[in-house]
C-alpha cells in the first residue's frame, strides 16, 4: 500500500503535462524536460541509495522519502517559475529515488523469493501508476494548477503506513538478517555481464514506457478529438494495464520461468506499440492497453533477475533495475518532445516501436542466474518450490 502511494508521484508527474500545456503554454520539449526532471535525478541517486542498503538496513527511509516524494508534486503547480517547478519535481524524483531500493529489500526479505509476491509488491506501485491520472484530474482539473497541494494526501497517507509497519519491526533483527545475507552470500559470484545486458533491455522498455506516458494523453487527444477526458482515460488503460500484467507476470514466471515470459513479453510489445501509433478510432485504446500488459509483464520479474545475478549486492541491483535503467529512459523525453515540435507526436513516437525489439535481442542469449535460492535464504527459509520441484520432492 505504502508503495502505492509513493509511485502516485511518478505518475502524477505525466499527467501534470497536459496543464502545463495549457495553463501555462509550455512546448513539448519544455513539458518533457519537467518529466526529465523527475526522473534525471532519480536515476544518478536511486544506485547509490541501494549500495547504502547493502551496508545497512535504513527503515526511517522509507516514510521520509515518502513525504519528500509528495512535497515535490505537491509543490509543483504553486510557482509560475519554470525553475522552481523544476526544482521541486527533481526533490519529487529524489524522493522515489530514496524509496525503492530500501523496499525492494524489506520486500524480497518478506516475500523469501516468491515471483508472485514480487508481483504482488510490484502491484502496489502500479497502481499508485494508474490512479495518478484520476488524481490529478480530481485535483487540477478542477481547480487548476494551483489547487496542486492537494496532492500531497497520498504522501501523508504513505508515510503513515510506513510508520506503522516499522513499529512491527524491530531494527535489530533486521540489521542481524542482513549481516547473515552478506555472509552467506559471500561465497557466490556476482554475473555482471548477465546484469548489463538485462540493464540493458530495461532502458529500452523504460524509454517507451516513459515517452508514451509523457504524450499519450496529448496524442489520444490530438487523435480522437475527445479533449482532455480522452487523454486521462487513455493514461489510465496504460497505468492500470500494468496493474493486471504484474500479477500475471509473477504467475507465468511460475509455471514457464522468469527469462521466457521477459522475451515473449518483448516480442509482443513490438506490434502493440505499433498499434498505438498507427491504429486509428476507438481501437487506439485496445492497443494501449495490449502496450501496457507487454510493458508490465516483465517489471517484477526484472528486479529478481537483477538480484540474482548480484547476489551480494541485492540492495544495488534493485535500485539499478527499479530506478536507474527505469529513469533513463526520461533522457529521452526532450529528444521525443523536440522532434514533435519540429514534424508531429507521431513522427516523435514511431521509433519506439523497434526499442522492444532491441530488447529482446539483448535478452535472447541470457541464462538463468545460477543461484535464484538466495532469496529464500535471506529470508530465512527456505525457497519457494517451483511446480516441478514439488512433483520431483513430494512422495
Amino acid at each position: 500500500m505504502s508503495h502505492a502511494c509513493v509511485d502516485v508521484y511518478q505518475g502524477a508527474v505525466a499527467a501534470l503535462v497536459p496543464y502545463f500545456v495549457s495553463e501555462r503554454a509550455y512546448t513539448y520539449a519544455a513539458a518533457s524536460g519537467i518529466v526529465l526532471a523527475a526522473s534525471l535525478l532519480s536515476s544518478v541517486v536511486q544506485p547509490l541509495f541501494g549500495a547504502f542498503t547493502d551496508r545497512r538496513a535504513m527503515p526511517w527511509l522509507l516514510p521520509v522519502s515518502t513525504l519528500a516524494a509528495g512535497a515535490g508534486v505537491a509543490l509543483a503547480g504553486v510557482s509560475g517559475s519554470y525553475a522552481v517547478t523544476l526544482t521541486v519535481v527533481a526533490v519529487s524524483g529524489i524522493g522515489v529515488a530514496a524509496y525503492h531500493p530500501e523496499a525492494a529489500r524489506a520486500a524480497r526479505k518478506a516475500s523469501g523469493g516468491s515471483h508472485t509476491a514480487m508481483g504482488w509488491f510490484s502491484l502496489g506501485g502500479n497502481l499508485g501508476f494508474a490512479t495518478a491520472p484520476l488524481l490529478v484530474s480530481a485535483a487540477v482539473g478542477t481547480g487548476g494548477l494551483h489547487a496542486s497541494p492537494l496532492l500531497a494526501v497520498p504522501a501523508l497517507a504513505g508515510a503513515a503506513l510506513c510508520v506503522a509497519a516499522l513499529r512491527r519491526t524491530k531494527a535489530a533483527a533486521g540489521a542481524t538478517a542482513l549481516a547473515a545475507a552478506r555472509t552467506e552470500h559471500a561465497a557466490v559470484r556476482d554475473d555482471w555481464a548477465s546484469f548489463v545486458r538485462l540493464s540493458g533491455a530495461v532502458v529500452c522498455r523504460s524509454v517507451v514506457f516513459v515517452g508514451l506516458s509523457a504524450f499519450i494523453a496529448l496524442y489520444v487527444r490530438e487523435r480522437t478529438g475527445g479533449g482532455e477526458v480522452a487523454g486521462t482515460a487513455a493514461l489510465f488503460v496504460l497505468y492500470l494495464g500494468g496493474a493486471v500484467g504484474t500479477v500475471a507476470g509473477g504467475r507465468l514466471a511460475t509455471r514457464w520461468g522468469r527469462l521466457p515470459v521477459v522475451r515473449w513479453s518483448y516480442a509482443l510489445t513490438v506490434p502493440a506499440v505499433a498499434g498505438v501509433v498507427f491504429v486509428p478510432g476507438p481501437a487506439l485504446y485496445a492497443c494501449v492497453a495490449l502496450t501496457s500488459a507487454g510493458l508490465y509483464v516483465p517489471f517484477s520479474l526484472h528486479v529478481t533477475l537483477g538480484q540474482d545475478y548480484l547476489p551480494r549486492r541485492v540492495g544495488t541491483a534493485s535500485g539499478v533495475t527499479l530506478g536507474l535503467t527505469v529513469s533513463v529512459g526520461g533522457l529521452a523525453g526532450p529528444l521525443i518532445g523536440a522532434l514533435a515540435d519540429a514534424a508531429s507526436l507521431r513522427t516523435a513516437l514511431a521509433p519506439l516501436i523497434a526499442l522492444p525489439a532491441l530488447g529482446w535481442l539483448l535478452l535472447r542469449t541470457l541464462r538463468e542466474p545460477d543461484m535464484p535460492e538466495a532469496a529464500g535464504a535471506t529470508a530465512g527459509r527456505p525457497p519457494p518450490l517451483s511446480v516441478r520441484d514439488q512433483s520431483v520432492r513430494d512422495p
